[in-house]
C-alpha cells in the first residue's frame, strides 16, 4: 500500500493556525479571518484523517493475525474475514483523502474568472459559435449559481460575438473553469451552407482568475488610456458622451476596450479588471512554461493555441483531446452541461498531482 509523507509538518501547521484562530485581533480583517479559518479546518481534517489512517491500519493488521492464527476463535476469524476486504479499501480511499489534502492548493482556485471568448477561424460560423459557447457556459454558471457579469462585448453582423469578455463570480470559479483555456473546434453544417456540407470553425477561450492588486503591479506611467464616444445600441447616453475607454498596457502591447457602460469611469473599472487578470494570466503562463520543461505530464497548458475539445454537430459528439474523454451528449453540452467534463479534467488533474507528489514526497 502507498506510504503517506510524514505529518509532523501538518500538525506544526495546524498548531500555528489554531493559535492565530485563538487571538481576537485576527477578526478585525474578516478576509483574513476567512482564510485563516479555510486552512484551519482543511489541516485539521487531515490530520484527523491521518490519524484515522492509523487506526484502520491497526484494524487490518488484528484482522490479518487472526486469519494466520489457527488457533483462533472461528467466530472472530470469521468476522475479520468479513471485515478485512472493506477495511481494505476504505483504508486506500482515505490514504487518496490525505494525499490530496497535502497537496498545496493553487492560490488561484478560489478566485472570481474573466472568462474572454473570441471567434477564430471560420467567419460568420466562428462568431456564432462563440455566442453558443458563451450561453452554454453562462447557463452552466446559473446552474451552479454563480454571477455573470458582461465586461466587454463585440457583436458580429450575423449573430454571436467577435470577442465576448465575462466575469464570473462565485465559488472556486476558477478551479471549475481553469481547463476550459484553449481552441474549441466545431463541425457543423451551417445555415448558409447550401450544399449540406461540414464545415470546420473554431473559436478560441482564455480562463483568467481575477487578479488582484498584490498580484500585478502596473505603473500608470505605463498605460495610454483613451476615450471615445461608444456606438451601437443603449439610448441616447451612450453616443452623448465620451464614455467607451480604451487602455494601451504598453511594456506588453495589450489593448483593453470597454464601452459596455454609460459611464467612463465604471468602462475604466471594468477595462483594468481586464487587464489586469491577462497580466496575471501571462505572468503564469511565462512560469508555467519554465515548470513544464520538468514536468512530463499535464492536461495541457491553458494556451490560446492548444486545440483542446472538438464539438460534433452531425454525430452529436464532444471530445476532449486531452483526456480521450468522448461524450454523446452534445445537446446537453451546449445547454450548459458541462459538469462530466469539468470533473473529469479535475479527476485526471488529481491524478497526475497524486503521481508527481508521490515521485517527492
Amino acid at each position: 500500500m502507498t506510504e503517506l509523507p510524514d505529518i509532523a509538518p501538518f500538525r506544526i501547521r495546524l498548531d500555528e493556525l489554531d493559535a492565530q484562530m485563538a487571538d481576537p485581533n485576527l477578526f478585525a480583517d474578516p478576509k483574513r479571518a476567512a482564510l485563516v479559518s479555510r486552512d484551519q479546518q482543511r489541516m485539521a481534517r487531515l490530520v484527523a484523517d491521518y490519524e484515522e489512517v492509523a487506526k484502520i491500519e491497526a484494524q487490518i493488521e488484528e484482522a490479518r493475525g487472526l486469519l494466520r492464527d489457527e488457533q483462533a476463535d472461528p467466530d472472530l476469524r470469521e468476522l475479520a474475514e468479513l471485515e478485512l476486504p472493506e477495511n481494505e479499501s476504505k483504508l486506500e480511499e482515505l490514504k487518496r483523502a490525505v494525499l490530496l489534502a497535502m497537496i498545496p492548493p493553487d492560490p488561484t482556485d478560489n478566485r472570481n474568472t474573466l472568462l474572454e471568448i473570441r471567434a477564430g477561424t471560420g467567419g460568420d460560423e466562428a462568431a456564432l459559435f462563440a455566442g453558443e459557447l458563451f450561453r452554454a457556459y453562462s447557463r452552466f454558471a446559473d446552474t451552479i449559481g454563480w454571477r455573470v457579469q458582461l465586461m466587454s462585448a463585440s457583436e458580429a453582423e450575423r449573430g454571436g460575438f467577435k470577442e465576448v469578455i465575462a466575469l464570473i463570480t462565485g465559488e472556486a470559479v476558477y478551479r471549475q473553469l481553469k481547463f476550459e483555456s484553449g481552441v474549441h473546434r466545431v463541425q457543423r453544417v451551417p445555415v448558409t451552407e447550401a450544399n449540406g456540407r461540414i464545415h470546420t470553425s473554431t473559436v478560441t477561450v482564455a480562463v483568467m482568475p481575477e487578479a488582484e492588486d498584490v498580484d500585478v503591479a502596473i505603473d500608470p506611467q505605463e498605460l495610454e488610456i483613451t476615450v471615445s464616444r461608444a456606438s451601437g445600441p443603449g439610448g441616447q447616453g451612450v453616443n452623448t458622451t465620451d464614455s467607451a475607454v480604451q487602455i494601451l498596457h504598453k511594456p506588453t502591447g495589450m489593448i483593453v476596450t470597454c464601452a459596455d457602460e454609460r459611464s467612463q469611469i465604471k468602462n475604466k473599472a471594468k477595462a483594468m479588471t481586464v487587464l489586469r487578470s491577462r497580466l496575471l494570466k501571462l505572468k503564469e503562463e511565462e512560469e508555467r512554461a519554465k515548470y513544464a520543461a520538468e514536468r512530463r505530464g499535464q492536461i495541457g497548458t491553458g494556451d490560446r493555441s492548444e486545440r483542446i475539445r472538438t464539438y460534433n454537430f452531425p454525430q452529436s459528439r464532444v471530445t476532449d483531446h486531452r483526456i480521450g474523454l468522448t461524450l454523446q451528449s452534445l445537446n446537453q453540452v451546449m445547454e450548459g452541461e458541462f459538469d462530466p467534463l469539468v470533473k473529469a479534467l479535475l479527476e485526471e488533474d488529481m491524478a497526475l498531482k497524486l503521481a508527481e507528489f508521490g515521485q517527492h514526497a
